[in-house]
């Protein structure tokens, strides 16, 4: 009777503990936004991020950098400083995090990458590209890749990466409701624009990180380009430069643009650069704007001539967040359409409902 009541127990707390023990997700097919089928498992539970870092902490809360095993540093600490300084303040574990190098610079290391054994690599459609034949090395060793992107600033790609992202993260319902609200936020701006039915106007947009005495990028097909398009502008640029370049001046001259954009970033590398972003004070967003102002030739621009000279913040571009800069550029470009919109605030407030940490500083700025 005693070994029978003993055996009883024994099987009631065996059904019990495998009752309370975590269920683990079963492996899912999902595909990523370059259309590929990838099997893994989420949420999940060691993910290695080569881009969009500000974005997955947005959609997946500060608790997904917890799964975050490894990353491209010089993607985030090398390009936006003061950015990576602000959200290092907040968690300063990201420092200790192991770094595996970048893709532009070439210092990928795919050998880094699984000694760290991650359940996922996530990784920008750029970065896919670059990484060309070690991304079969990564699957073929059991990694699974997936792509994601907003960098061609496709509404359809930022949708799905959010989603992807969340899935990958652990929260689909915060995920939902982000990509939402960018939907929204691009439908507004090109209803509008469509209902008015105004000519389109002519936009010049360039990176200013070598400052006014050296033209930097332009774009064509991503970023800033297709931003502009969304924002119901005709791109200068679209002509000569496919992805990204400069313009010859005078072609930019010859084109007399009507709105002219120069994004910057917090970067002090080139002491006359465009200085934008975090911690950056107005003040010396419109002193480094005035210098461009103050090309050859570009006294005689429209743009110029009408104070339609715009500062934009880099960072704030290839990024689910960066619906604020498409309302930027269209009440830049369609000043009486957008009065009731304050992109910056908005901005802000994307920091003060999904991240962490609160932004401060110059993000958008006109002349």
């Amino acid at each position: 009777m005693r070994f029978a009541t003993t055996a009883r127990w024994l099987f009631v707390l065996g059904l019990t503990v495998g009752l309370i023990q975590p269920v683990q997700a079963a492996p899912e097919i999902i595909k990523d936004v370059l259309g590929r089928s990838v099997r893994i498992n989420v949420p999940a539970k060691r993910v290695l991020l080569g881009f969009y870092f500000e974005d997955y902490m947005a959609i997946g809360g500060d608790k997904a950098f917890d799964k975050v095993v490894g990353f491209s540093r010089e993607a985030w600490e090398g390009w936006r400083p003061a950015n990576w300084s602000l959200f290092t303040a907040h968690r300063p574990s990201l420092k200790e995090l192991p770094d595996v190098g970048e893709v532009e610079a070439q210092t990928f290391s795919v050998e880094k990458v699984l000694a760290l054994r991650p359940d996922v690599v996530v990784l920008a459609e750029w970065q896919y590209k670059g990484l060309g034949p070690d991304v079969k090395r990564l699957e073929d060793a059991g990694v699974p890749v997936v792509v994601v992107d907003y960098n061609m600033e496709l509404p359809a790609n930022h949708h799905a990466s959010t989603l992807l992202l969340g899935k990958i993260a652990g929260d689909e319902k915060r995920a939902q409701k982000i990509a939402d609200e960018y939907r929204s936020a691009i439908n507004e701006v090109q209803s509008r624009i469509a209902a008015a039915r105004q000519p389109r106007p002519r936009f010049y947009v360039e990176f200013g990180n070598k400052g006014p005495a050296e033209y930097s990028f332009s774009y064509g097909k991503g970023m800033w380009g297709p931003l502009g398009a969304l924002a119901g502008g005709e791109n200068i640029a679209t002509p000569f430069i496919e992805w990204y370049g400069p313009m010859n001046p005078e072609k930019v001259l010859a084109a007399q643009p009507e709105v002219v954009f120069i994004s910057g970033t917090e970067s002090t590398r080139n002491p006359a650069s465009m200085l934008m972003g975090q911690g950056v004070a107005p003040e010396q967003s419109a002193q480094r704007l005035q210098g461009f102002a103050q090309r050859p030739g570009w006294s005689e621009l429209p743009a110029v001539k009408n104070k339609r000279l715009y500062a934009v913040y880099q960072g704030a571009s290839r990024s689910v967040l960066d619906y604020t800069m498409v309302q930027f550029m269209a009440k830049a470009l369609y000043p009486t359409l957008f009065r009731d919109i304050d992109p910056q605030a908005n901005y802000l407030n994307f920091y003060k409902r999904y991240l962490p940490v609160q932004a401060k500083g110059s993000f958008a700025l006109e002349m």
